[in-house]
């Protein structure tokens, strides 16, 4: 009688079990996922150059593509239509970060702009950089600094002109938007042996943020982590980074003189502070944490974009004279272009969109994450899973684009597409919410110093140089492996 007993309680047992999960899945369909190892999950396929091998997987299992990062789930978005949906239609519910122990060292517990949490804090700090940092009128009142900058690097060029060496592009191009960065945030930029060891730790603050950390993704092996150093790494930049900004927000407190003169964006902070403009207090770790963001999201990318421009110009010979030809008609007889020339030189738009498209200086857009469960263009998305959009596989996919390999401007000339977020096919600062504030100033800052570059100069390769490396660097930023160099001549005009 007992065995009896017992079968049936095993088969009511598995009966319900067997409809337990039955319905508890009922239309939970994932998308498409890869094989995956125990433990590791599909992390020995990221490779090297993550975007190029998500590409190749998505080729395979679709344009919303799941893998496991260890215990991490992450969905993979490889389409315009899918990153449309994530970054438009359902923005609210991927608005979310991931969590990440070295962002919680570097940005003082991830309360900048682009790392913070989805809620209120965000709000709130997104609210001051839009409406006191990078507004319009801001933006506009720092042309002259622009200015000034572009034209002690075109005196630069021209000085060296006469020796025919070939210039290091791309160290040139940093230091013009990293002096730019600092005059606008700081209030004077740094040069000499101070410029070196500034520049150095903005190096080292974007090769940390830019590391893989297995321990997120794999808890037993975060030893691995802490063997290699780079907690300590982490920490130590944090720190230096601390302490110069420490030391800028004194000097400004004490020359601080009066309301309304707010030179760069520190005395607009402290003037903020002091009159709780914004309707809610903020300390100096929210100023801090701003500051920060506007060198690791201005210098490095819009630097590393420039570099990547003037390259594929020196590859491109007819695009180069078909633009130069734009900046002489019209300049005219002036030497230089101006920000007011910049709306009358379409090409040199399509130019710099093009450049995007080829050369989006973050390839894989910031993570974010699934704030609910969540249905998804009918499959089932897990609350917590992190969401990746590949925006350099979806502005090479032959589905939107014509020869997508090829280095080709002319095919924006006729076209309405930008990069502002509006067109899902070209994404090189985000969209929606957690779309990148600073477009308008990134934007001027390319357009007007490419624009100078090729007005004012005829470039070429160094005499034995008949191929540029293309090869990237890996990491968070897509820099150029080898530095840019080349010879400029002087425009006879």
């Amino acid at each position: 009688m007992l065995p009896i007993i017992f079968i049936i309680l095993f088969i009511f047992f598995l009966h319900f079990t067997i409809t337990w999960y039955f319905n508890s899945t009922k239309g939970k369909y994932s998308p498409p996922s890869p094989p995956k190892f125990p433990i590791i999950g599909n992390l020995h396929q990221l490779g090297s150059y993550p975007h190029r091998t998500l590409q190749s997987l998505a080729k395979n299992y679709g344009p919303l593509m799941l893998l496991h990062l260890g215990r991490v789930p992450l969905l993979v978005v490889s389409s315009a239509d899918a990153a449309r949906e994530v970054m438009k239609t359902h923005d609210r519910v991927f608005s979310d970060r991931p969590h990440s122990k070295i962002l919680d060292i570097v940005f003082y517990g991830s309360k900048d702009i682009a790392f913070a949490p989805y809620g209120e804090y965000w709000r709130q700090i997104k609210s001051i950089s839009v409406l006191h940092l990078l507004s319009v009128k801001r933006v506009q009142s720092f042309r002259a600094v622009r200015d000034e900058e572009i034209e002690i690097m075109m005196q630069k060029i021209s000085h060296s002109c006469s020796s025919n060496l070939p210039l290091n592009l791309s160290e040139m191009l940093f230091k013009l938007t990293n002096n730019i960065i600092c005059r606008i945030a700081l209030g004077r930029k740094y040069e000499g042996e101070s410029g070196k060891e500034f520049r150095r730790m903005i190096v080292e603050l974007m090769e940390v943020v830019g590391i893989f950390v297995v321990g997120d993704y794999v808890p037993r092996l975060e030893c691995l982590t802490h063997i290699s150093g780079l907690y300590g790494r982490a920490k130590r930049v944090a720190k230096q980074f601390d302490e110069f900004l420490d030391e800028v927000i004194e000097k400004h407190v004490t020359r601080s003189d009066g309301e309304g003169h707010h030179r760069d964006f520190v005395d607009v902070l402290l003037w903020i502070q002091r009159t709780n403009a914004v309707g809610f207090p903020i300390d100096r770790m929210m100023m801090k944490a701003l500051i920060q963001d506007m060198f690791v999201a201005g210098t490095d990318t819009t630097s590393t974009t420039l570099e990547w421009a003037m390259t594929e110009l020196l590859r491109h010979p007819s695009v180069m004279k078909r633009l130069q030809d734009e900046s002489r008609r019209v300049a005219s007889d002036r030497n230089h272009i101006t920000e007011e020339d910049l709306c009358n030189m379409p090409y040199l738009k399509a130019v710099v969109k093009e450049i995007f498209r080829l050369h989006p200086p973050l390839p894989m857009l910031v993570h974010r994450r699934c704030m609910q469960d969540f249905k998804l263009k009918d499959y089932y998305i897990e609350a917590g899973t992190m969401v990746l959009v590949n925006a350099w596989a979806i502005a090479r996919d032959p589905m939107y684009w014509d020869e997508p390999e090829e280095f080709k401007p002319e095919r924006f000339l006729n076209s309405s597409i930008d990069v502002k977020g509006n067109n899902f096919e070209l994404l090189p600062f985000g969209a929606g919410r957690r779309g990148c504030p600073g477009t308008m100033f990134a934007m001027v800052v390319l357009e007007l110093a490419l624009a100078n570059l090729v007005h004012q100069f005829d470039w070429a390769l160094p005499d034995g140089d008949n191929t540029i490396d293309m090869s990237e660097t890996t990491g968070l930023i897509m820099r150029k492996k080898t530095p840019l160099t080349a010879v400029a001549t002087p425009n006879k005009m």
